[in-house]
């Protein structure tokens, strides 16, 4: 979510905690302190903030590194209760001194690696770095564009893992196919965007100015859908296993 608005969309759904972020059209990068400073005090849900100075992909400069680093004080003194973040090497392997350093400056707070994971050569190596870092709770599709294509390989790390993480699966998910996923990957929680379109009228005023570069219409922005929230809640909270784990 990117926004006050969302934050209360989400709440009102019933969602259990919120990740904050800006730019989801490119994946999600740091959001502002005063999106943060607003969000918290219109939710009383866990928020968790993204930690991302930039899009593309995730092995930072040293003065990138530095920015999250700061970035990461900033949230947590004013009001997140923990942070999301993904550092890799160039070769796309866990930058675990990087990580150990954001690890250790979150202290006490929760610390969740994001879909940077599903970049990693080898998954279940991955996986156990994260464990020996200390991380909390792991975000990945299965390293598939989406979590339900990616879900044997999803039931294959909450396997590994034996409770040491958790995995939240992310990628695609909706009302529609989440039993699907949490049958076939043992999970009881999932992220999910859940956006829908709205409009800006002024954008459209001269189509042919454009202020990014975007496939979208200038006049078309993405917000979290109250009825999708909801039915995503409906189907978790009504769904049974078929089989145990």
């Amino acid at each position: 979510m990117a926004s006050i608005e969302d934050a209360q969309t989400a709440q009102t759904g019933h969602a259990d905690r919120l990740e904050l972020n800006t730019a989801l059209s490119l994946g999600g990068l740091t959001p502002s302190l005063g999106a943060l400073l607003e969000v918290r005090q219109a939710s009383r849900l866990p928020l968790l903030v993204m930690l991302r100075p930039r899009p593309s992909g995730f092995c930072y400069s040293r003065a990138e590194f530095r920015v999250l680093l700061r970035d990461l004080d900033l949230v947590l003194s004013h009001g997140a209760d923990g942070i999301v973040f993904g550092i890799l090497n160039e070769d796309a392997t866990v930058d675990a001194v990087r990580c150990r350093e954001v690890v250790r400056q979150a202290g006490r707070h929760p610390v969740v690696f994001h879909r940077a994971f599903d970049l990693t050569p080898e998954p279940a190596e991955a996986l156990e770095v994260l464990i020996d870092l200390g991380i909390r709770r792991v975000m990945t599709s299965g390293q598939q564009p989406t979590a339900l294509a990616g879900a044997s390989c999803i039931a294959g790390l909450v396997r590994q893992a034996a409770g040491r993480i958790e995995i939240l699966p992310a990628g695609g998910i909706t009302s529609s196919n989440v039993s699907r996923l949490l049958e076939r990957t043992g999970c009881t929680q999932v992220h999910a965007g859940l956006r829908g379109e709205r409009r800006d009228l002024s954008a459209g005023n001269r189509p042919e100015i454009a202020f990014a570069r975007s496939l979208a219409a200038p006049d078309v922005y993405e917000t979290t859908e109250l009825a999708a929230v909801r039915a995503l809640r409906h189907t978790l909270d009504t769904w049974r296993p078929s089989q145990r784990w």
